[in-house]
């Protein structure tokens, strides 16, 4: 996806994709971690983005898991940024899935390798459209929520992450200069689990809103 639409109207060219690992602590706990550790991140591709309404189930795996996050997008450029000046470079938030090959990860870990092929792949990262700030402001606590089929999977608040939105785009910017369209995604509360062909998904975020979609069969 090159480009993904605001709500009022207008679009944001995409050029990045950035992940933040465990930034739940809950989360981190289901996936054998239980300290604060600095964050760190990983990546997908922009060609991942996807609006639905149908998100192909991937090849090559027999596991796939869902996890719902807050997507940042940035708005200007900056290297450097001071937790005080993160939010002047924000363009706008929306609700995302961080779609993962969780068996292909796992064996990624085992072995010491690259996530690559576990987290990024065209339809990895099933996403809402974006809201500027001057539409919700800057959310730094309100409900997230993932359903599937009607049933609640995951359920957290944004005041639970770790390391704070501000936080992450100030640390980000340390390893490398940000770019107006690059995307961040924050990291997932407790719950991830897996989904199947046939599967319908909705996800939401207080003040955001949401988005849906169901999960199709194997790309071809």
């Amino acid at each position: 996806m090159n480009s993904l639409p605001f709500a009022t109207g207008g679009a944001l060219q995409v050029r990045r994709v950035f992940c933040v690992g465990r930034n739940y602590a809950e989360h981190a706990k289901e996936m054998g971690h239980d300290e604060r550790e600095p964050p760190f991140f990983f990546a997908k591709s922009a060609e991942a983005l996807v609006l639905g309404p149908e998100v192909p189930y991937p090849p090559m795996t027999g596991d796939l898991h869902h996890e719902v996050e807050l997507v940042v997008a940035i708005g200007r450029d900056g290297a450097g940024i001071s937790v005080d000046a993160a939010r002047s470079h924000i363009a706008g938030y929306a609700v995302g899935i961080d779609l993962t090959r969780r068996d292909l990860q796992a064996v990624a870990k085992k072995q010491a390798r690259p996530w690559a092929m576990a987290k990024s792949w065209i339809g990895a990262a099933p996403i809402g459209t974006l809201h500027a700030p001057a539409e919700v402001g800057h959310p730094r606590a309100g409900r997230i929520v993932l359903k599937v089929n009607g049933e609640i999977r995951q359920s957290g608040d944004l005041a639970e992450m770790i390391w704070s939105v501000d936080e992450i785009v100030a640390e980000l910017s340390r390893y490398d200069r940000l770019l107006a369209g690059d995307l961040i995604m924050t990291g997932t509360p407790a719950g991830v689990g897996p989904l199947a062909i046939g599967d319908k998904v909705e996800v939401s975020i207080d003040g955001i809103g949401g988005a849906g979609f169901v999960i199709g069969p194997v790309a071809g």
